[in-house]
């Protein structure tokens, strides 16, 4: 087939002996496997955890608890053959590393020939998918920000104003913030992020265990019209599929990536077992009125409890600018050859300006958390997370080891299957509580 020709010799032929990505990436690609392993925990620990006990109100206990580990068993899988496709191309094209949106292009562009001309279309998707996903985790954060700072406002005799208000407030901070434009200048922002984010953590998990109630109290499963809610908020808070191939990128020894046990497995298992646990003793303490953020269910007249609210809030300013650095990046990287050079540094201060004020408008619009993570998960994660890792291993593997019978090509199917109703499913089920709220 000519298209394999054309791959085997895009690229160097300086070598004709078998060409081993990690050997050509760039010196600073040196993450050891645990430091990708402690970068994708941080990744993947993140406001989603205080998500869970809301998935678990959706589906009950014993349903939550096997539904956790079903989903993170996808997801950990889906990200296995995202990789792996990834890295086999790498070898094929003779390219060091390659991000998500490059792999699907580029497997579009050498699989069968009917498919080709969607090449361009998968990055888009890819892209695009990615920038409204951070665009949903910016909402997110500006919600819980808002609700945690007018719950201890309130509890202290400050301004009692609609959460509304409190949205629009955050952009006293934010419109500075997200000026930095530079990646080096938000780390240490992400340093003290990531220490004020497991203080605040514990102390969640410390109110959830205090005085808990009996476990009878609570339901083991709920209606099946729960069921949509429940994957498309565990897709939210456990699909870190978007900062899997930046991280892979940058490692030494990219083959301790994969395997048993591999950073990605061992990562899998550690967020899976937290997310169950912060989920199932969330749900098991605050019961039916479990909130979008843990957080937010804290006694309001303990000092310890708004103290974790003030902290929560604190690390989601601080991390919203590394979040809308993906959107921006995305949008720019298309308009910057249309803007005169000499102009790019006003033109990308309005971008971020715009990007902020819409964002924030947006949350003012639709004040509420769980319905923002809802549809991130039912759209974009299922199409990022689910629906395209699997068409893209289909297509790679098409003709090469698989054909219409192969047992791996019905397994992805059934993936893409799960995908398209979790998607169609979540999409209506937000969409049905966002007109019940108006």
């Amino acid at each position: 087939m000519w298209y394999r020709i054309e791959l085997a010799y895009n690229g160097s032929r300086e070598d004709m002996g078998p060409y081993v990505p990690a050997n050509h990436r760039p010196m600073e690609s040196n993450t050891s496997s645990f430091g990708a392993l402690a970068h994708l925990l941080k990744a993947s620990l993140g406001s989603g955890v205080l998500a869970m006990p809301l998935a678990f109100k959706n589906a009950g206990l014993l349903v939550g608890c096997i539904g956790t580990m079903l989903i993170g068993l996808i997801c950990g899988h889906v990200i296995h053959i995202l990789v792996k496709t990834s890295q086999q191309l790498c070898v094929e094209v003779k390219k060091p590393a390659l991000g998500y949106a490059d792999t699907c292009e580029i497997v579009f562009q050498n699989g069968p020939k009917p498919i080709r001309k969607f090449a361009s279309i998968a990055r888009e998707l890819v892209d695009w998918s990615l920038a409204v996903t951070h665009m949903g985790a910016c909402c997110v954060y500006v919600v819980v920000i808002a609700e945690s700072f007018r719950q201890v406002s309130v509890e202290y005799g400050g301004p009692d104003w609609s959460v509304t208000a409190y949205c629009a407030l955050t952009l006293i901070v934010l419109i500075p913030l997200t000026q930095i434009n530079k990646l080096k200048y938000l780390v240490p922002f992400s340093a003290v992020a990531n220490f004020v984010w497991l203080v605040s953590i514990c102390i969640s998990i410390y109110y959830c265990l205090r005085d808990t109630p009996d476990i009878s109290e609570r339901n083991m499963a709920t209606s099946i019209d729960g069921i949509p809610t429940f994957i498309s908020t565990s897709l939210f808070a456990m699909e870190g599929i978007g900062v899997v191939m930046p991280i892979e990128n940058e490692m030494l020894k990219p083959q301790q990536f994969l395997g048993c046990p591999g950073v990605l497995n061992i990562a899998m298992s550690a967020v899976v077992v937290l997310y169950g646990f912060v989920g199932f003793t969330g749900y098991l303490q605050f019961g039916e009125n479990v909130r979008g953020s843990l957080t937010l269910n804290l006694p309001l007249d303990e000092v310890l409890a708004q103290t974790a609210k003030l902290l929560v809030a604190c690390v989601m300013l601080l991390s919203f600018a590394l979040i809308f650095y993906v959107p921006v990046d995305i949008a720019w990287r298309r308009i910057q050859d249309r803007i005169p050079a000499k102009t790019h540094r006003w033109a990308m201060s309005g971008l971020r300006l715009f990007g902020t004020l819409f964002i924030v408008g947006l949350a003012c619009a639709v004040p509420k958390l769980e319905l923002f993570m809802e549809l991130v998960g039912a759209v974009c994660l299922s199409v990022l997370g689910l629906l395209l890792p699997s068409v893209i291993e289909i297509i790679w593997r098409w003709g090469r080891d698989i054909g219409p019978t192969h047992w791996i090509v019905w397994k992805n199917l059934v993936i893409c299957l799960f995908a398209i109703i979790a998607m169609v499913s979540g999409v209506t089920f937000a969409i049905k509580s966002m007109l019940e709220n108006l």
